[in-house]
């Protein structure tokens, strides 16, 4: 009796055991590697180590890692390297950190606005307070004087417009 007993118990055992395999797999979404942050996406780009040296300089890496939800108008490397020689590394200099930090705050929007609300905008205010214009032709996306080139470049914490032309206050 008892090696009957044990006999059953273990074809019991290999047989739930076989159905497990066949059982449908929870959600892998816990498992799953987390999407990357902004500063993440866009150190992994390649298109914006400018941008991302910028953003280090500022101290602004810690922000845009936060929750968010943030929407950044990212200028690509070939966006900064328009602007007159000599600008950008002036910028990246610890005196002149504050006008660097306005310029990356007025490529940030507070919230996630994705391309199919972006061209429903006509500005935005970004989180230096003064409004980017938006206006919107067909496919073509502006931001002030930048084009649009890539649109909802997904990130943990918000999404990504690449733009082709960086972004300058007025004072």
């Amino acid at each position: 009796m008892r090696t009957t007993s044990l006999f059953s118990i273990s074809l019991l055992a290999l047989a739930l055991s076989g159905c497990a395999k066949d059982a449908p797999q929870a959600s892998t979404a816990a498992s799953a590697p987390a999407e990357p942050n902004i500063v993440a996406v866009a150190a992994g780009a390649g298109q914006f180590n400018t941008l991302v040296a910028a953003v280090k300089a500022a101290d602004l890496v810690e922000t845009l890692q936060s929750p968010g939800p943030f929407t950044v108008f990212a200028p690509t490397d070939e966006a900064f390297a328009k602007l007159p020689a000599g600008t950008v590394d002036s910028l990246l200099l610890p005196e002149n950190k504050s006008q660097l930090t306005a310029i990356l705050k007025y490529h940030v929007v507070a919230g996630e606005v994705r391309a199919a609300d972006v061209v429903k905008l006509t500005s935005d205010n970004t989180v230096e307070v003064q409004p980017d214009s938006i206006t919107a032709s067909g496919s073509v996306v502006r931001v002030n004087a930048a084009h649009v080139i890539k649109d909802d470049v997904m990130a943990s914490n918000g999404v990504i417009h690449v733009i082709d032309t960086v972004l300058i206050p007025s004072s």
